[in-house]
C-alpha cells in the first residue's frame, strides 16, 4: 500500500477515529521520557483529543480480552529491511485466511498492522496466536500480547519519540471502515487453525521452559496476602500467567483460583466484584470463553465445584487451628508495615500530644526539602511520626528496614537519610543510642527551640500521620503529598492553596494533580477535593504494589534471620540471647548496623 504525506492528514482525526475501535479498553498510557516507557501512573481515560506526548492504548480490557491483535514490526531487531519483508509475508498471511487490517507506521522505520475482531478473544488465545506468528517473522515483537496488565501499544496519529506521528499506511476511510466491520469469529478460527502447528509449539515451548514461580516461596510471616489468598493465586488472577507443567489448560487454573479463593473465605460475590473491577483480569479471561450472559452462570458451577472439593478435603482430615499467630505489630499504613517496641493499645496521652506539636514543627520546617533527595526525607520523617503515635512514645527504636517498608525506599537510602536529618542545624529527630546486635538505633522526635513559639501558637492538626501508603510506590512522592494536602484541608483547594501548602513547585503539583484525577482520586469544582469513593487499598491491589510490599518484608526477613545467625556465630553476646523456645519478640528487633553489609557475613561466616 501507499504511504500517505504527512502534511496531507489531521494527526488529530487519525486518532480519535481509530483509537477508541482499536483499544481493549478506553485507558491510554503516555511517555514523558521521549516513548522509553508507558508507565501505570501516567495512564488515562482515551479521549478524542490528541495527545502532546506519545500515547499507547491499552491492549486488553477489564474482562482479560481484546478487541484487536496488534503486530508490531520493531526495526531495532533486525532493520528496517527485514521489517519490510516481514510485513509484506504477515500481509500475505492475513490475506489467505480472509482478514482485513489496518496498518502503519513509524519515523524509525517499525511497522503495525492491527487486526479488529468482531468478537474479542481472551488474553491466552491472543497471545497463543502472536507468539505463533512470532516464530514466523523474526521481527515481530510479542510482549505486548504476552502482559494483560501493561500491554500497549501506540496507534494511528499517536506522537512518536523521534518526532512526527504514526502515519497510516492507506487512507482514513478505508481504515474507518476496517475498524467497524471487523474480521468475524470465522476468521479467528481460520487464523488459529491455520496456526495450529506453531501455537501447539509455542506451548510446548513454555511447558519445557515452565519453573515455579517466586510467589510459590513461603508466605513471609505476619504478612498476610490480600484477602488470605496465596499469592500464587492471587497472580494467576491478576495475569492470567500459570505453569503449564501445574495446570493443563485455562479450565484448570481458573478452578484452582477459584479453590483459593472459597478456601480463603472469600464469598462468590467478593470475586464477582473483583472481575468487574479490573482488579483479576486474569480470572476474568478464562471465562472469555463462554457468552457474556452465561459467564455469571459458569462462575456460581465452579464455586459449587470448589466448595464441595474443599468439603472433601475438610472431611478426609481432622481440622488444623489456622489461625497464624506472630509477635509482629505494624503500621496500617503498610501491608505488614514497621515493628514496633509495643503493639498494647495507645494510651499515653502526654506522649501524643508532644507527637502531635511535634508534627506541627515538621509543617514549618519541612518546606526546606524541596529536592528530590528532600521529598524522601519528608516521608522518612512521616514514618517516623506514625511509628511514635503507634508505639505511643516519642522514642523510637525502629530499625532502616522497617522504615524501608514504609517509605518505599532501600534500606540503605532510609540510613543516609536519617543520617542527614539528626546532622541538621534545627534536627526533628535525635539519636539517643545507636544500635547494638539486635537493637535498631534509638531515635527520639525532638521540636527545635527555634520553632517552639510557633508550634505552640498552631493548631494540632486533624487525622492521622501517613508514612508512604502503598498505592504511592506507583503514582510517586509528590502524588502522595498533594493527595495528603487535599484530604486534610476541610473546604475544597485551589492549585496555588496546593503548592503553599506542599512547598512543591506549581508544575510538580499540577502534574501530581493530573495523575491523582486520572484515577479518581481527586476531582475539581470549586477547588480540588478528595473523591471518597475511591479506595486507595484497591487502587494499590490493582497496580500489583501489596505484593511488591511482600516481597520486601520478605526479603528483609531473610536478611534479619541471617544477621541473627552471623550474630550467634561470630559476636560475644551469648549471655544476651535468649533460647529459641523464650517467649522473646524477635520481629521487634531490626539489623544489621547500617556499617555492615550481609555479603560482608555471609562471606564471614562462610571463612
Amino acid at each position: 500500500m501507499s504511504r500517505v504525506s504527512q502534511d496531507a492528514v489531521d494527526h488529530s482525526s487519525v486518532w480519535s477515529a481509530l483509537a477508541p475501535l482499536l483499544a481493549g479498553q478506553p485507558r491510554v498510557r503516555l511517555s514523558r521520557d521521549g516513548g522509553k516507557s508507558y508507565p501505570q501512573r501516567f495512564e488515562r481515560d482515551l479521549t478524542p483529543g490528541l495527545p502532546s506526548y506519545p500515547a499507547a492504548v491499552r491492549i486488553f480490557g477489564k474482562d482479560g480480552t481484546c478487541a484487536a491483535i496488534f503486530l508490531d514490526f520493531d526495526s531495532s531487531v533486525a532493520g528496517v529491511d527485514w521489517v519490510e519483508a516481514d510485513v509484506r509475508a504477515a500481509q500475505k498471511w492475513l490475506h489467505s485466511v480472509g482478514a482485513r487490517w489496518i496498518e502503519d507506521y513509524s519515523p524509525n522505520g517499525g511497522r503495525h498492522l492491527y487486526v479488529p475482531l468482531a468478537r474479542r478473544v481472551a488474553f491466552s488465545e491472543a497471545r497463543d496466536l502472536v507468539e505463533a506468528l512470532g516464530s514466523r517473522f523474526r521481527s515481530l515483537d510479542k510482549t505486548p500480547h504476552q502482559n494483560i496488565l501493561h500491554g500497549c501499544m501506540r496507534t494511528p496519529g499517536s506522537p512518536h519519540k523521534r518526532g512526527g506521528h504514526q502515519m497510516l499506511a492507506m487512507s482514513l476511510s478505508m481504515a474507518y471502515d476496517v475498524a467497524r466491520r471487523r474480521n468475524s469469529a470465522e476468521v479467528w478460527e481460520t487464523m488459529t487453525k491455520d496456526l495450529a502447528r506453531e501455537m501447539a509449539a509455542a506451548h510446548a515451548y513454555r511447558l519445557e521452559q515452565a519453573a515455579p514461580l517466586v510467589s510459590d516461596a513461603p508466605e513471609p510471616a505476619g504478612v498476610e496476602p490480600a484477602l488470605g489468598m496465596s499469592r500464587a493465586m492471587q497472580r494467576i488472577a491478576v495475569t492470567g500467567l500459570y505453569e503449564v507443567n501445574r495446570y493443563k489448560s485455562d479450565s484448570e487454573a481458573r478452578q484452582g483460583v477459584i479453590a483459593g479463593a472459597a478456601a480463603s473465605g472469600m464469598a462468590v460475590t467478593d470475586v464477582q466484584l473483583r472481575m468487574k473491577q479490573g482488579l483479576w483480569p486474569g480470572l476474568a479471561s478464562f471465562y472469555a470463553r463462554y457468552p457474556a450472559r452465561h459467564r455469571a452462570a459458569a462462575l456460581q458451577r465452579d464455586w459449587r465445584k470448589a466448595q464441595t472439593f474443599l468439603q472433601r478435603k475438610a472431611d478426609q482430615k481432622p481440622m488444623k487451628n489456622s489461625v497464624r499467630i506472630s509477635p509482629t505489630s505494624k503500621l496500617s499504613t503498610q501491608a505488614g508495615g514497621l515493628h514496633g517496641r509495643s503493639s498494647s493499645p495507645l494510651t499515653d496521652e502526654n506522649e501524643h500530644r508532644f507527637i502531635r506539636s511535634w508534627r506541627n514543627g515538621l509543617r514549618i520546617l519541612e518546606h526546606r526539602y524541596r529536592s528530590r533527595e528532600g521529598l524522601a526525607r519528608r516521608m522518612v520523617l512521616r514514618a517516623l511520626g506514625e511509628a511514635a503515635h503507634m508505639s505511643a512514645s516519642r522514642y523510637i527504636e525502629f530499625g532502616d528496614r522497617s522504615l524501608a517498608v514504609a517509605t518505599g525506599l532501600d534500606h540503605t537510602t532510609v540510613g543516609f537519610h536519617l543520617r542527614a536529618l539528626r546532622a541538621e542545624k534545627d534536627p526533628l529527630v535525635t539519636l539517643i543510642e545507636a544500635g547494638r546486635g539486635t537493637k535498631g538505633d534509638l531515635y527520639m522526635l525532638t521540636i527545635p527551640d527555634t520553632v517552639m513559639k510557633a508550634v505552640e501558637d498552631l493548631s494540632w492538626r486533624k487525622g492521622k500521620i501517613h508514612a508512604l501508603r502503598p498505592v504511592f510506590r506507583e503514582l510517586g512522592l509528590p502524588a502522595a503529598f498533594v493527595y495528603e494536602a487535599v484530604e486534610e484541608s476541610p473546604e475544597p483547594m485551589s492549585t496555588m492553596e496546593i503548592v503553599r501548602t506542599t512547598g512543591l513547585s506549581r508544575s510538580a503539583v499540577s502534574e501530581a494533580l493530573e495523575i491523582l484525577a486520572s484515577w479518581n482520586m481527586v476531582s475539581r469544582g470549586n477547588g480540588w477535593s478528595v473523591v471518597a469513593g475511591t479506595s486507595l487499598k484497591t487502587l494499590a491491589e490493582y497496580f500489583g504494589v501489596l505484593e511488591a510490599v511482600a516481597a520486601q518484608i520478605h526479603t528483609y526477613r531473610i536478611q534479619r534471620a541471617q544477621w541473627r545467625e552471623w550474630l550467634a556465630r561470630n559476636a560475644n553476646v551469648v549471655q544476651l540471647m535468649p533460647a529459641p523456645d523464650d517467649d522473646y519478640p524477635w520481629e521487634d528487633f531490626e539489623g544489621p548496623p547500617d556499617e555492615m553489609t550481609l555479603a560482608h557475613f555471609a562471606f564471614r561466616a562462610a571463612g
